[in-house]
C-alpha cells in the first residue's frame, strides 16, 4: 500500500469515527430532551382517611382539579456538555434583580416560639402536593405544618393538626370545581384558606390576561364570601416576582378597579419564587398574557438556586404591597424550589444549602416598615416547598412518587422541622 493510499484510508476512519461520534450524541441529545420534556400529572386522587369528613358528592360529576404548579409545565433549558457547532447570537444583556433591602428589625430565631405572631415556626413550614396523593406519604414524620391542596377538599391529614389550603382552578377563561360543589365545600370548612388560580401570569398555567383574572377572581371571592365571610382568599401565586410579574399585577389591579368601582379585596397575597428566564419562546417562564414585552430578566441556569435572589423577590414584593396599600396583609409563598435537575449542576448538597437557607430567612425575615404587624413585622407569613413528590420535577422530591419512602432531601427537611417549635 503506497503512503498516499494509507493517508486516505486513515482520513476515511476519522470521517466514520466523526460521524458515528456526532450520530450518538445527537442520539443521547434526544433522550435528554424527551426525559426533560413536561408531561402531564397523574390525576389519582386517593380516598380520604378514615378520621376525615365524609366528601361532598359532587353534583355535576366533575372533581376538583389538582393544583397545577409551574413545574407541570414549565419548559426548561436543554443542556449540553459540548459547544454548538453553529454560531448563535449574544443574548441580551440580563437585568439585574433588585437588591434585598436591609431588615430593620433583629430576626427572631427559627427555634424560638414567636412572642407576638400568628403561627409556631412549625406552622409557617409547608409543602406543596402536586400528584393529590398526600396521604399515602408520612407527613408525620416530615413534619411540616401545613401542606396545598387539599384533595378533592378534604384533608388526610387534618386529626395530627397539620393543616392545608383549598385550591380553585381558574383557566382557559373559567373557574372551577363547579358553583355547587364550591359552596357545599365552603359550609363545609369554614375559615378555610382559598388560593384563586396558579401562576396566572404563566402562559403554560393559568395564562389569564389581567382582565380576565380580574373577573375570575372577581367571580371567585364573590361566591366563596356570600356563602363563608370568614373564608381568607388569596391570588393566584405569580412566577416569580421581577418588574415585569409586578406590572402584570398593577394592570390586575387597575382591571379590577375598572370593572367593579372599587379596589381589589385581598385576604392574603401569594407569590411563587422561581429564578427562570423571562423571554417569549424560551425556557422559562416566558411574557405575561397581555404584556407586549419580548424580554424581562434573563435569569440563566446556573441562577436557579440563588438565595440572594429568592431573598431580594421577597423585599421586593412586600414593597410593592405597602405601596399598593396592602401592608396590612398576610403574605405567603405557595412554591419554591430547585427546578433544574442534578446533571445541570445542582447536586444534592447544593440543593439542601438552598432549602435550609431559604427556610431560615422566609421563618425570621421581618421589617418594622414593610413586614405584617399582627405577626411580630415579619414579611412572609407560611411558606410551603415543592414538592411533597413530583415525577417530572423531581430535584426537590421530599418523598419517591413510586416507593413513598423519604428521600435524602426528605430526611433533611424532617431533621429541621423536628428542631422548630411545635
Amino acid at each position: 500500500m503506497t503512503e498516499r493510499q494509507k493517508g486516505f484510508t486513515v482520513l476515511a476512519l476519522l470521517l466514520m469515527g466523526a460521524g458515528l461520534l456526532m450520530l450518538t450524541w445527537s442520539g443521547l441529545g434526544a433522550v435528554r430532551r424527551q426525559a426533560l420534556s413536561p408531561t402531564p400529572k397523574p390525576t389519582h386522587t386517593p380516598n380520604p382517611t378514615p378520621t376525615d369528613a365524609p366528601s361532598p358528592t359532587p353534583t355535576s360529576g366533575r372533581q376538583e382539579r389538582l393544583i397545577p404548579t409551574a413545574p407541570a409545565t414549565l419548559p426548561l433549558p436543554t443542556a449540553s456538555p459540548l459547544p454548538s457547532l453553529s454560531p448563535s447570537p449574544a443574548p441580551p444583556a440580563a437585568t439585574p434583580p433588585p437588591s434585598p433591602l436591609p431588615p430593620t428589625t433583629t430576626p427572631v430565631s427559627p427555634t424560638e416560639t414567636p412572642r407576638s405572631g400568628l403561627f409556631s415556626p412549625r406552622q409557617r413550614l409547608g409543602v406543596v402536593s402536586p400528584l393529590g396523593d398526600i396521604a399515602r406519604y408520612d407527613m408525620a414524620t416530615l413534619g411540616a405544618g401545613w401542606y396545598l391542596a387539599c384533595p378533592e377538599g378534604m384533608n388526610p391529614w387534618r386529626s395530627l393538626g397539620i393543616e392545608c389550603a383549598h385550591f380553585v382552578d381558574t383557566s382557559n377563561g373559567e373557574w372551577w370545581p363547579d358553583r355547587q360543589w364550591l359552596q357545599n365545600t365552603t359550609r363545609r370548612m369554614p375559615g378555610a384558606l382559598w388560593l384563586v388560580g396558579n401562576e396566572p401570569d404563566v402562559i403554560w398555567q393559568s395564562n389569564a390576561t389581567p382582565q380576565e383574572y380580574a373577573q375570575l377572581y372577581h367571580q371567585v371571592y364573590t361566591l366563596i364570601k356570600e356563602v363563608d365571610p370568614t373564608a381568607q382568599i388569596a391570588t393566584g401565586g405569580i412566577s416569580q416576582v421581577t418588574p415585569l410579574r409586578l406590572r402584570y399585577l398593577d394592570a390586575v389591579l387597575d382591571a379590577y378597579q375598572q370593572a367593579y368601582g372599587r379596589p381589589m379585596p385581598v385576604d392574603v397575597w401569594n407569590i411563587h419564587l422561581a429564578i427562570l428566564r423571562e423571554e417569549r419562546g424560551s425556557w422559562g417562564v416566558d411574557i405575561p398574557p397581555g404584556l407586549p414585552d419580548d424580554t424581562g430578566i434573563l435569569y440563566e441556569i446556573e441562577d436557579n438556586a440563588d438565595l440572594e435572589t429568592i431573598e431580594a423577590q421577597v423585599w421586593t414584593f412586600r414593597r410593592w404591597m405597602k405601596d399598593h396599600g396592602y401592608r396590612d396583609k398576610p403574605l405567603i409563598v405557595t412554591e419554591f424550589s430547585v427546578l433544574m435537575p442534578p446533571e445541570y449542576g445542582f447536586p444534592f448538597e447544593t440543593v439542601r444549602d438552598f432549602m435550609l437557607g431559604a427556610f431560615d430567612f422566609l421563618l425570621t425575615a421581618a421589617d418594622g416598615d414593610l413586614g405584617y404587624g399582627p405577626d411580630g413585622d415579619r414579611l412572609v407569613q407560611r411558606f410551603a416547598w415543592y414538592s411533597v413528590a413530583d415525577r417530572t420535577y423531581t430535584t426537590g422530591n421530599l418523598f419517591d412518587p413510586d416507593t413513598g419512602q423519604i428521600t435524602p432531601l426528605g430526611r433533611v427537611f424532617a431533621d429541621y422541622a423536628a428542631h422548630l417549635a411545635p
